[in-house]
């Protein structure tokens, strides 16, 4: 029960913080700023990690969750319970703020800027890339592990600062879902959805090419 209420807390201070100041620079006139989000996402990422990470590993993503099983460091028996604590998690994070701030529409949701196909492969792209370096960070030496909260915080900032205005650089299917869920604006959601998924099952079968090992099918 422990790992379980870890990954809904976490996943409520991911949601709640990450797209709580989406809405709040949306409300405020842009009082936060677009890099001023990124910090936010970047800084509440290695937050999580740090109080998380050493009692459920601080996954506090179904994509992650998945991507883990795939390559055989997570039990399949574990991962419905996992990603139903981090849609609870998620979900209640949304529903609060939307009780905070009843007037905003989209409450800090992902939409596509431009086609959908770009947004698609922005967000495969991206999450590519993050579960490439959780597979990293996730094992090695005991230094390696220390710094993995700042190493996953610093690249969700940096992918924000571009894939952000692009996708909403998602990366993370229940930060898309839940917000979407509570507003009733569930358009476009597929795309996160399967790029998420796509993305970070793609980065499992890439780690184990590039680290020469029997890839996990």
């Amino acid at each position: 029960m422990k790992k379980y209420l870890a990954e809904f807390i976490g996943t409520f201070i991911l949601v709640f913080c990450g797209t709580g100041v989406v809405i709040v620079n949306q409300q405020y006139s842009g009082v936060v700023s677009h890099v001023g989000v990124c910090l936010v996402w970047g800084a509440v990422v290695s937050s999580v990690i740090f109080i998380f990470g050493d009692v459920s590993g601080a996954h506090v993503n179904p994509a992650v969750t998945v991507a883990f099983w795939i390559a055989r460091r997570f039990e399949l028996k574990e991962v419905p319970t996992y990603i139903l604590s981090q849609v609870a998690g998620g979900i209640a994070a949304s529903a609060t703020l939307h009780f905070l701030f009843p007037e905003n529409k989209l409450l800090g949701g992902t939409y596509p800027a431009g086609s959908e196909m770009q947004s698609f492969i922005m967000e495969f792209l991206v999450t590519f890339f993050l579960m490439l370096l959780i597979m990293q960070v996730s094992t090695g030496s005991k230094e390696k592990g220390m710094f993995a909260a700042i190493a996953i915080g610093s690249l969700v900032m940096l992918t924000a600062l571009f894939a952000g205005p692009v996708s909403g650089d998602s990366m993370n299917p229940i930060r898309s879902l839940a917000p979407a869920i509570v507003s009733g604006h569930l358009e476009h959601q597929w795309i996160y959805l399967t790029s998420t998924f796509a993305g970070a099952a793609f980065a499992i079968l890439i780690w184990h090419v590039m680290n020469d090992d029997t890839v996990a099918l």
